[in-house]
């Protein structure tokens, strides 16, 4: 597959530039709530397989490998989404993916809400995990692309602590639902799933609204429709000003062009410098983060039921603890733009592998509660850093393909955790299962501190 880009690599065009210039505005601030509304979905759903697993583990009498694939369908069904999805926005535009993901997941989300038995359960939130394979990659590339550098990281870090606020109400709402057992005759927890399809479809609605990339219509030799979409935005944020140049001081900082005749590029390029290291150090990042990140959301009501407590109290220990989430993405605001991404995202996983072996050791319930919330605090602002980081490090015509191929790197290794952890959980228990986490997350600041460049305060072409 091969995909168009200016022949003047890391020189702003002139689209590029007037985005740029452009003050945050109104524009800006709805474009984020949207979007970050609609990256709620998919972490909503990615930590409900905790919460179905641990509901219907004693209803349905799951063996520990259904369980196992609970979990695990979702992420499968991501891994091939990121991997489909991610391309297709590189070849068919964000927006159209963007309306495409939220759908997919709607019906199919509604389908694991009629599910009769296990196996329908599972295969339909694989085929549900194919439409948000891509949604947080999607989000990361979409919000790059359209906002200025000043408020960048800022900005997308204020539409993840949006997003993260379905982590706890998924696990708020299991822990309600699941005590009703039935709500106008329905299992409470058939409800979850479909609040999920009810609330996707109403963001897919308001999704309509948002403008294609003007970066990706550029680069797509799509110039009058870049401009027409810049000249919007102008209009909305600066009434009076649609189409003014930059100054003369802000057109001598930055190598002014002219034209941005397009080429086909292939995926290789990737593998090729100045990417081939970045890709490299992204593509073990992925792997790694994936355990430190990801298995304790998606774990933890299960490591908490395998300790001795009830499903109900597991679930609202769970939920106190993911408040964490929202409260770590608000706190990555002032800290994204104030520290390189790159400190931020090794301080943060270092936090992470301290509280993970501290809440393996927990048995009391501040304690639990104490360090999860800890845990879940550094998860996010390590988070933060790394989805507005993985946008910045590759350029417009392969950032949706580089990064929605790593990310589902990710989603492969998610697929596999809940078998190894589980087993881990019952042979050697909750403490080895974070010791290891940690080792891991250990491994992942190496990686980092190493291999990865700085970006902070610097325009996109110019990384």
């Amino acid at each position: 597959m091969t995909q168009t880009t200016p022949s003047t690599a890391g020189s702003p065009s002139p689209v590029s530039r007037r985005l740029e210039v452009l003050r945050p505005g109104p524009w800006h601030r709805r474009l984020t709530a949207v979007v970050g509304i609609g990256a709620f979905f998919d972490l909503y759903e990615v930590f409900l397989g905790g919460v179905l697993a641990a509901a219907l583990a004693e209803p349905w009498h799951l063996s520990q490998t259904q369980k196992s694939w609970i979990i695990a369908a979702g992420f499968l069904g991501m891994f091939v989404g990121a991997n489909v999805m991610s391309l297709l926005a590189d070849r068919f535009g964000r927006r159209r993916m963007f309306l495409v993901n939220l759908a997919t997941y709607s019906a199919f989300s509604l389908l694991c809400a009629a599910a009769p038995d296990v196996n329908w359960l599972i295969a339909a939130r694989f085929l549900a995990g194919l439409g948000l394979g891509a949604e947080l990659v999607l989000v990361d590339t979409y919000l790059s692309e359209l906002l200025p550098t000043a408020v960048r990281g800022r900005y997308i870090a204020w539409a993840y602590t949006v997003g993260f606020l379905g982590v706890p109400l998924a696990a708020l709402l299991g822990a309600r639902l699941v005590a009703e057992h039935e709500i106008a005759g329905v299992s409470g927890w058939r409800w979850l799933l479909v609040a999920g399809a009810f609330g996707a479809f109403c963001i897919q609605w308001m999704r309509r609204t948002l403008p294609e990339s003007p970066r990706w219509l550029e680069a797509k030799g799509r110039r009058a429709e870049a401009e027409a979409v810049v000249a919007h935005i102008e209009t909305v944020n600066e009434p009076g000003t649609a189409g003014k140049r930059p100054t003369p001081r802000q057109a001598q900082a930055e190598t002014e062009t002219d034209a941005v005749p397009t080429v086909r590029v292939p995926l290789r390029r990737m593998f090729q410098p100045p990417y081939r290291r970045r890709t490299i150090m992204w593509w073990i990042f992925q792997v790694l983060q994936t355990v430190g990140y990801y298995g304790f959301g998606s774990l933890a009501p299960v490591v908490l039921a395998a300790k001795g407590h009830s499903t109900t109290a597991s679930l609202g220990y769970a939920a106190l603890s993911f408040c964490g989430y929202p409260l770590g993405s608000a706190l990555s605001i002032p800290l994204i733009e104030r520290f390189e991404r790159r400190t931020l995202i090794i301080v943060a996983a270092l936090g992470q592998a301290f509280f993970g072996v501290l809440f393996g050791f927990a048995d009391a319930a501040w304690l639990i509660v104490g360090s999860g919330l800890l845990l879940t605090l550094c998860s996010n602002v390590f988070s933060n850093a790394f989805h507005v980081y993985q946008a910045e490090i590759f350029p417009t015509n392969l950032r949706s393909s580089a990064i929605g191929i790593a990310y589902s790197l990710s989603r492969l290794v998610s697929v596999i955790l809940p078998f190894i952890a589980l087993s881990v959980l019952d042979d050697l228990g909750a403490t080895a299962v974070f010791a290891g986490s940690a080792a891991l997350m250990v491994l992942l600041c190496l990686n980092v501190g190493l291999l990865g460049p700085k970006t902070k305060g610097l325009a996109l072409d110019a990384i």
